[in-house]
Parts: C-alpha cells; sequence; structure tokens
C-alpha cells in the first residue's frame, strides 16, 4: 500500500521522537511515511518546499493529495490512519477544540526551551530559508 500521508517531524525533540516512535508501531500497513526533518537528506524541494525552519514551527503532513495539514490536524489524521482516531476526539468539541489548539500553540512556541534545546536559529543550517 502507498503511504497516505507524509508526516514531518523534528527528530532532535525527545517527545517528537516518542510520538512518532508510536506512530510508527501502530502502523501496521504503512500509511504514513514518517521522515525526519533533521535528517542531513532532507531536503524540502521534495517536501513541498515546507523549509527545516518552517517545519520547525509547527508539525507538517503532506496528505495524498498535495495538501499539508498543520499541528494537531495532522495528529488526529495520523492517529485515524492506526485506527486510533478517537484518541483525538476532543477536537471536535468546539471549546475543547480551542482550548486545545490554544496549548497546541503554547507548545510549539516554547518546545525547543521546554526541551533544553538550542533556539531555531542556532539550530537552522546553512540552507535553512527562514
Amino acid at each position: 500500500m502507498q503511504n497516505r500521508l507524509i508526516f514531518l517531524f523534528d527528530g532532535g525533540c525527545p517527545l517528537c521522537l516518542r510520538e512518532t516512535s508510536f506512530l510508527k508501531r501502530k502502523d501496521v500497513l504503512n500509511k504514513i511515511n514518517f521522515v525526519d526533518i533533521n535528517s542531513k537528506k532532507y531536503n524540502p524541494t521534495l517536501f513541498k518546499d515546507i523549509s527545516y525552519s518552517e517545519a520547525m514551527s509547527n508539525l507538517h503532513g503532506i496528505l495524498e493529495n498535495g495538501d499539508i495539514i498543520k499541528g494537531l490536524d495532522l495528529l488526529a489524521y495520523s492517529y485515524e490512519l492506526i485506527g486510533l482516531g478517537w484518541v483525538y476526539y476532543p477536537l471536535k468539541i468546539k471549546f475543547l477544540d480551542s482550548i486545545l489548539r490554544l496549548f497546541y500553540q503554547f507548545w510549539a512556541k516554547y518546545r525547543l526551551k521546554v526541551t533544553g534545546r538550542s533556539n531555531i536559529e542556532k539550530l537552522c543550517t546553512s540552507e535553512c530559508k527562514q
């Protein structure tokens, strides 16, 4: 089966690694292609020109049809693909959706600091397009 989703993730983030490892184990039908943006092989031109800097700012996924989804929408879709869509059911409840998205925005903004890593400027390599 061809992958239904390309999931770009930060392989240097311990929590991102834990999440993607879980998803990989549960993805027995290989519906998701996981791509570590920290890999020397990461080439934005192969992934809708999503730069390292852009990918570091928020989770990005590329659907079969080429559309890009981000953040919680990517996580919810990933869980749906592995048969655990119910985990993200709270996103369907209006007031919880707003709270969860606010929390995710906070996490995305401060995750490097929270996980004890350098800021994006220091992590960004010479080919990084900011």
